[in-house]
């Protein structure tokens, strides 16, 4: 019987005959202690339940570590993953699209892109843009309407 808390350390070494085995005597143990502390009543046996649980819980915790890094040997260079073995993200990155997918331009979009392409207007500039662009009066110009607007909104502020 194992008598005192088991620690973590000393589970990784061990291989996996060891730790079922283990396993079992502290399960054993813990149904001893149990039906001991109906019998009897005594308070010791609380402290020493409670170190047995942690103890199934520590040895557990390895073997599945174990077994989930071997699975992940296992599929390493698969094309598809088990789902638990997959990273977690949000569902929203998970469903998003890689790099790879979002950068492909169909042919379709291709030739739309070719024959109309991005249309620069000429527009009659207003009076206060006039003076933050530094023109003449009257003056047309090709415009882009984000940097009018980023330069508006601060000479505003």
């Amino acid at each position: 019987m194992s008598t005192g808390k088991v620690k973590a350390a000393q589970l990784w070494g061990k291989n996996k005959d060891d730790l079922k085995k283990q396993l079992d005597d502290l399960k054993t143990e813990l149904v001893q202690l149990r039906t001991q502390k109906i019998a009897g009543g005594a308070s010791s046996k609380l402290t020493k339940i409670h170190d047995v649980r942690k103890s199934i819980a520590r040895v557990l915790t390895v073997i599945n570590a174990n077994q989930r890094s071997q699975l992940r040997l296992f599929y390493k260079g698969k094309k598809y993953l088990p789902l638990d073995l997959r990273p977690k993200q949000t569902r929203a990155m998970r469903r998003r699209l890689t790099k790879h997918e979002a950068g492909i331009v169909s042919e379709k979009q291709k030739k739309k892109q070719m024959h109309f392409p991005q249309r620069n207007f000429a527009v009659k500039v207003r009076s206060t843009h006039r003076r933050l662009l530094g023109r003449r009066a009257g003056g047309s110009k090709t415009i882009d309407w984000r940097k009018i607007a980023d330069t508006h909104s601060q000479a505003e502020a």
